[in-house]
């Protein structure tokens, strides 16, 4: 049974295989099958390309709410996991703890996605890499620049990456860095994007953090704008959404002509199908 927690339990010919089947056309492999879609924190993207992932593979997916599933409280982990497995040919879950996501691969009883988790978010760099490869043509070779708070988007992104042969550098002020690891992380964002194909940001806090002053004082000289830009002209910028003008990006970076962002946007309903086909061993 395939599971898809992170990127980093996948090796490089499955991420290649899970690119190709999202540009393939859709089988309906799911038909008059259900797919789980667990929602611990809501999303406009991820509702959204899963739900009609899974409809454009033959699925049904139905829509599930921690105080209608009550996991860990009402019932266990493992109950639950079984329940859905009766119905369900993928479990997918978006959730702040991923020790959950392991807890309900480990029951087997339906291949299980990760939608979104504390520490690694794999759609997101799924359609990342989706997009990357058409805008430039390659993965391999290719340099991605992101610039801001080092977490769950930049770290799966960063895996994908080292996977497939591309080179990911991050500029991130003191304290907003990985602890550790081989992803290369320098503080300067100008030098970060020089022969950067891509530039990549995200908001400073995402839903649910704190907003505080100290980290948006922290951030403030990180933001994506047209000065930054204009010393790699032929870069695409990239962000995974939602977006807050004014603060980590400028409208006139996110809304130009070098912006893939509606592209991206587009590429998680595609890479949500790919994966799920991956997992299904199609």
């Amino acid at each position: 049974m395939r599971h898809l927690l992170a990127i980093r339990d996948l090796g490089a010919d499955d991420l290649r295989a899970i690119l190709a089947l999202s540009e393939a056309a859709a089988p309906r492999v799911l038909q008059d099958q259900g797919v789980a879609l667990y929602f611990e924190k809501p999303s406009a993207r991820t509702r959204n390309s899963m739900e009609l992932a899974a409809a454009q593979l033959g699925g049904h997916p139905v829509y599930l709410t921690p105080g209608e599933l009550g996991i860990g409280t009402r019932e266990s982990v493992e109950d639950v996991t079984r329940t859905l497995g009766c119905y369900h040919a993928i479990i997918a879950a978006r959730v702040f703890d991923h020790g959950l996501l392991e807890q309900l691969a480990a029951v087997n009883a339906a291949p299980v996605l990760n939608m979104l988790s504390g520490s690694d978010h794999p759609l997101q760099a799924l359609a990342d890499l989706l997009t990357i490869q058409q805008l430039v043509g390659r993965i391999e070779g290719t340099r991605i620049a992101f610039v801001g708070e080092a977490h769950n988007v930049a770290r799966s992104l960063a895996e994908g990456c080292a996977l497939l042969g591309a080179e990911f550098v991050i500029a991130s002020p003191d304290g907003y860095g990985f602890d550790g690891g081989d992803i290369r992380q320098i503080a300067d964002p100008a030098e970060a994007i020089k022969g950067a194909d891509i530039v990549y940001t995200d908001v400073w806090v995402s839903m649910g953090d704190d907003r505080s002053e100290e980290k948006i004082a922290a951030l403030a000289p990180y933001q994506v704008n047209e000065a930054l830009m204009s010393q790699a002209p032929n870069t695409w910028f990239m962000h995974c959404l939602p977006a807050h003008r004014g603060e980590e990006v400028t409208a006139g970076v996110i809304d130009g002509p070098r912006s893939a962002v509606w592209r991206q946007a587009t590429n998680r309903m595609h890479s949500s199908r790919g994966a799920m086909l991956w997992m299904l061993d199609q």
